[in-house]
């Protein structure tokens, strides 16, 4: 490298530090609790998705207002509802965690529904490819034999699929809260 290149670089990198340290703020001087709510959503729905306990038979929702977070949803042992809660008030940027998930009532005949519906619907052809996923979309929550479908899939035909197939169960009654593309969420509507 010639001296007029080194000299250059140099140059380069001062003006790059000396326009950082003049008032702008890089990546690297802004607090870890400094993010907007989309960064902050991310995170936690990081946390929940990242948790090794959850899955297609639990159901984890949130409300964020600044930096506190309610966490709604239904999960099938206690201590993920406490586990998830301790996950989430880690999250840089919640300064505080309302937990009002509920805890699934332990039941031999709803676990038996909710295995076989989940069974046969990432079994049938329409959901290949979201049945290899690390967590896959279609999420199957079982209360007192009344199954709800929540999550997302990519077509109204996978959707009418799912509720097809939860409804072969004989179950009490079948709920669709299943998301496609362009649907609003269901709180919007």
């Amino acid at each position: 490298m010639s001296l007029r290149s080194t000299l250059a670089a140099a140059v380069v990198v001062v003006m790059t530090l000396g326009t950082a340290s003049a008032g702008q703020r890089t990546s690297a001087d802004v607090p870890r609790g400094d993010q907007t709510e989309a960064q902050l959503t991310r995170n936690i729905q990081r946390q929940v998705l990242e948790y090794p306990h959850y899955t297609v038979y639990d159901s984890v929702k949130m409300r964020i207002n600044g930096g506190a977070v309610t966490l709604l949803g239904k999960v099938t042992m206690p201590y993920k509802r406490e586990e998830l809660e301790k996950r989430i008030a880690n999250v840089p940027g919640v300064a505080k965690v309302d937990n009002q998930i509920t805890v699934l009532p332990a039941s031999k005949s709803d676990d038996e529904l909710r295995v076989g519906i989940a069974e046969a619907i990432y079994r049938h052809p329409s959901f290949d490819r979201y049945a290899g996923l690390p967590n896959p979309p279609v999420h199957v929550i079982v209360e007192r034999g009344r199954v709800t479908l929540e999550g997302y899939v990519d077509t109204l035909a996978d959707r009418l699929a799912a509720m097809s197939i939860a409804r072969s169960f004989g179950s009490f009654q079948v709920t669709d809260e299943l998301i496609t593309p362009g649907d609003k969420s269901k709180s919007e509507k």
